[in-house]
């Protein structure tokens, strides 16, 4: 394994940073991340940027879109974390994508994690370990015997129009019995 191939940010400056000048930053990170991989492939179309995800992801290669796609709630609370792992990660797709073979290659396959190694100088992980609480917040509280569960609004109502959820563990129903506390207070 080399060395990461993109410098490693200076903590003091990423935590000043607020609006604007933070999305800033993540478009020069993209952008150089871009020009490294087109030392390895010079055609590589350069991507859009957009912050428009949501949920638990953190990032996105989206081929439709023409671009990588960040989940703006997640890169505020963990900067760092997002412009030395998570832009690469999505970066890597973005160039495995556009290789000969790409489209057939699997997404965290040996292409990737190839990229992942060599070019960006990281270990391949393919998930990342954040709190998507606030990023993906789950209000509707349900219960089984073992556990409280937390459904998204969108699940909630297909519960609402009748679908039918069991727990993983104890296999009984889930039964709807209010709000969280935590989304009440937001």
């Amino acid at each position: 394994m080399t060395a990461p191939a993109l410098p490693d940010p200076d903590p003091a400056w990423l935590a000043a940073l607020e609006g604007e000048a933070l999305h800033h930053a993540l478009h020069e990170r993209v952008e150089a991340a871009w020009r490294l991989c087109c030392e390895v492939h010079p055609a590589l179309p350069r991507p859009a940027v957009w912050l428009d995800l949501r949920g638990r992801s953190a990032g996105q290669a989206h081929f439709g879109r023409g671009g990588l796609r960040f989940n703006p709630v997640l890169f505020d609370e963990n900067r760092r974390a997002f412009l030395v792992e998570v832009v690469p990660h999505e970066m890597a797709h973005w160039l495995v994508h556009h290789l000969e073979d790409g489209p057939r290659a699997r997404p965290h396959g040996r292409e990737w994690q190839t990229v992942m190694r060599r070019l960006f100088g990281l270990v391949p992980r393919t998930t990342h370990r954040f709190d998507t609480r606030r990023a993906s917040p789950a209000p509707y509280r349900y219960r089984c015997a073992c556990r409280e569960h937390g459904f998204t609004a969108r699940r909630h109502a297909l519960a609402r129009r009748g679908s039918r959820y069991r727990c993983r563990h104890c296999a009984q129903t889930l039964v709807y019995c209010g709000r969280s506390a935590f989304e009440k207070v937001v």
